[in-house]
């Protein structure tokens, strides 16, 4: 395996993804990737011509261009996403949107893709179109096709089962850390105090991060330990979302701040001391966040799901979803703000786990032997 890299010396990649500053955490990911790819060979984005292509593919319209690229000339195709159904839904009209879910899924389900297409503004949390991700046209042709957990390659599996899967765990790049002084001042200018046993929700607010469930099980645990907080911080997806979350953001020890820029966030990442990044239903992702949080020493309560069965038990917080969800979250909180040891326990495992696994440079050395082959 060590040897494709001085086999292949004139190797050039063509490297197609969104980039910082685009608000996106595929931009953020490709960005370290990309310095990574470049440690052993020539990485050149957009190209017109390459030896082999790199795309990355999400579930939004940042990847509208690059989508139409993978499929015309195919290469290796990197799945952040493995639901591409509500990229569609964003991208098609109605006859075509029809007939890509009958391309996908048969014509015998074409009265199912036209009620879909009915009720798209329900799109982000009925589980449906999170149950049909419609990933053929994306991977049928591919190369190869990149995904971060077990869950996302059954999907592609499922879409086509002779595609060739390389399973490469989701990057981690270590930032530059702020220091406790930085970190006291910017938890004072929030109001949070000292004695604050901080939780903290971070990214884009989607419907299926739950987040009316997490208010209101933080809620409870506030009025039993008055010295937790909540942290809220990111762009709501939807005005209609954040009308009906509005009233509980304004809950005793809640804290509500917007999109943060990449400083921000690490300083808002190091001043919390827990992490709740719940993802139901999902669209296959490895959570970025919870790579980040935990590669830095944070305990991360995420939702019991395959997408996270490659973390270690002891390295995050599982919660249930489904109808035990709330009660799961509630008494998880209540035991990382009670016994704080046990929460910076399960920050280093964690930390140990992402440290082993997830290095850019452990990452992108298995990019670059996969492009190889390709």
């Amino acid at each position: 395996m060590g040897g494709q890299v001085e086999d292949l010396p004139y190797l050039t990649v063509g490297f197609y993804s969104p980039l910082p500053p685009a608000r996106t955490g595929v931009a953020d990911y490709a960005a370290a990737l990309m310095a990574g790819l470049r440690q052993h060979g020539r990485v050149e984005v957009n190209p017109k011509r390459c030896d082999v292509p790199l795309y990355h593919l999400g579930n939004n319209s940042l990847h509208a261009a690059i989508y139409r690229r993978a499929v015309e000339q195919p290469g290796v195709v990197v799945l952040h996403d493995a639901v591409l159904n509500h990229f569609l839904l964003g991208q098609l009209d109605e006859r075509s949107y029809v007939d890509e879910f009958v391309y996908n899924y048969g014509e015998w389900h074409r009265g199912l893709a036209q009620e879909l297409w009915r009720g798209r503004a329900a799109s982000g949390a009925d589980s449906r179109y999170f149950a049909w991700p419609m990933l053929r046209r994306a991977v049928e042709s591919a190369r190869a096709v990149v995904v971060h957990n077990p869950a996302a390659a059954r999907e592609v599996w499922r879409h086509r089962p002779a595609a060739r899967v390389v399973e490469i765990p989701h990057l981690f790049a270590m930032p530059e850390l702020p220091g406790g002084a930085e970190v006291l001042r910017y938890r004072q200018r929030l109001g949070v105090s000292p004695g604050t046993f901080l939780f903290g929700v971070f990214g884009f607010l989607r419907e299926s991060k739950r987040l009316a469930t997490v208010l209101e099980a933080f809620l409870e645990v506030q009025r039993e330990l008055p010295h937790a907080g909540l942290l809220v911080a990111g762009p709501f997806a939807s005005t209609d979302l954040e009308r009906a979350i509005g009233p509980l953001l304004c809950g005793p020890g809640v804290v509500r701040l917007p999109y943060l820029s990449e400083h921000e966030f690490w300083v808002a990442a190091a001043a919390v001391d827990a992490c709740v990044n719940l993802r139901y239903p999902s669209t296959g992702e490895t959570s970025g966040i919870s790579i980040r949080l935990m590669g830095i020493g944070k305990p991360v309560l995420l939702t019991d799901a395959p997408e996270c069965s490659r973390f270690p038990e002891d390295a995050c917080l599982r919660i249930e979803h489904g109808a035990a969800e709330r009660d799961s979250l509630r008494q998880h909180m209540i035991l990382l703000a009670s016994m704080t040891e046990v929460a910076r326990t399960i920050g280093q495992q964690g930390a140990r786990h992402i440290q082993a696994f997830h290095r850019v440079d452990t990452v992108s050395q298995q990019y670059w032997e996969l492009l190889g082959k390709a």
